[in-house]
């Protein structure tokens, strides 16, 4: 859900394309965003989205091995397909500065993005005991929260 405004936003996906949805408070429909502005499907299997504190949208696709975000009029922004051998994105929030941060399946880590796509740098890698991580997020204590394949749930110090 956005923490702006309290929307519900919902990936939806048939074999041909996908699409990211905006439901408000009451259910009502507010947005469909799809198609870049040269009529390109934007998503394949948009399944992990988030909110940026800039309205952005960001949507990891592992179908598209990519992040892909747009604007919160649904404008196409960027790209991000990791940095090199493979990218398999999974679970994806943003923190309170901006930040997108994304599990990587393929090399079993955290990327730290800034909010305009730029790589950062790898928050979280093997050597700190990541495999498979599926899902991320950041509480209110800016604890990071990961969830990984192997059933379990390991909470780091973030931004101190």
């Amino acid at each position: 859900s956005s923490h702006i405004n309290g929307d519900l936003l919902v990936g939806m996906f048939t074999e041909d394309e996908g699409k990211v949805t905006r439901y408000n408070k009451t259910g009502t429909e507010i947005q469909n965003i799809q198609r870049d502005n040269k009529g390109q499907g934007l998503y394949s299997y948009p399944h992990y989205i988030t909110e940026n504190i800039n309205g952005d949208v960001c949507v990891s696709d592992n179908n598209k091995h990519a992040v892909v975000v747009v604007d919160k009029s649904g404008q196409h922004r960027f790209l991000y397909t990791g940095q090199g051998s493979g990218f398999t994105p999974y679970g994806i929030c943003t923190d309170l500065l901006g930040h997108i941060l994304v599990c990587d399946d393929i090399s079993n880590t955290v990327h730290l993005l800034d909010q305009d796509g730029q790589f950062l740098s790898l928050l979280l890698t093997p050597q700190q005991g990541v495999y498979s991580p599926r899902s991320v997020c950041v509480d209110d204590e800016n604890n990071l929260w990961v969830g990984q394949l192997t059933n379990t749930v390991t909470v780091y110090k973030y931004l101190q």
